[in-house]
């Protein structure tokens, strides 16, 4: 339990950042499946899709929602899965 002014804005502060990162994660990993599923179903946009899912996971990369390596290891098994664009 806080005790000080501070302490209680910070664990506010903190339970709103921790809401925050969590919805975007489950955004993204919610992104990844549709991809997964496209793939799966061998959709013609399914390159696409990929695509601009790991511009998604660079940015959750880059505003420290994942590790950098996490977003690199995504980003990497999802192009694995992804069929060449024609």
């Amino acid at each position: 339990m806080p005790r000080s002014k501070s302490a209680k804005k910070r664990e506010a502060l903190t339970k709103k950042k921790t809401e925050r990162n969590q919805a975007l994660e489950g955004k993204m990993k919610g992104i990844i499946k549709k991809v997964d599923r496209s793939i799966a179903k061998k959709t013609p946009n399914a390159a696409a899709l990929a695509k601009e899912t790991a511009q998604i996971i660079d940015k959750m990369a880059s505003k420290g929602i994942i590790h950098k390596n996490q977003a690199a290891r995504r980003k990497s098994r999802l192009a694995k899965k992804t069929p060449p664009s024609a």
